[in-house]
């Protein structure tokens, strides 16, 4: 199968199958006689497993972990849960400062009259510093 179909097939760019192969997430593709990329069952089965690591927000650091993981069958599942758990733990942070930017801005939206007039006090809560939860963001004074 050539790259265009192997990215049909599993919902991946040909782009970022190449890309893949470059970081070494994927062993890197068997050529035709023309030179061209072939990828097997097993490729697919790894760029599909790939993909869905991604979709659940794993970093390319973590789905290597994880296919490392996969591939080893006399791991503990017990490695496997505590990657999960990190991810989890990651995922939780950036929710609470993703909820915490939005209660901040729901704040400053609320506080404006959205009329012809120029006073903004959104403009006034970015430029001060408005206060947040999140960490990495600016804070009032």
């Amino acid at each position: 199968m050539n790259i265009g179909q192997a990215a049909k097939h599993t919902g991946l760019s040909a782009k970022m199958i190449r890309y893949y192969e470059s970081i070494d997430l994927l062993p890197h593709a068997g050529r035709s006689q023309s030179g061209y990329r072939q990828y097997d069952a097993n490729d697919l089965h790894r760029l599909t497993f790939i993909k869905r690591s991604r979709d659940l927000g794993f970093s390319l650091d973590e789905v290597g972990r994880l296919l490392a993981l996969w591939q080893d069958k006399r791991r503990a599942s017990a490695d496997v849960k505590a990657l999960a758990e990190e991810h989890i733990a990651t995922l939780s942070r950036k929710i609470a400062e993703m909820s915490a930017l939005r209660d901040t801005l729901v704040d400053l939206a609320a506080s404006c009259q959205g009329n012809e007039r120029p006073d903004c006090p959104i403009l006034q809560g970015i430029e001060q510093g408005v206060s947040c939860c999140a960490k990495g963001h600016a804070e009032t004074p």
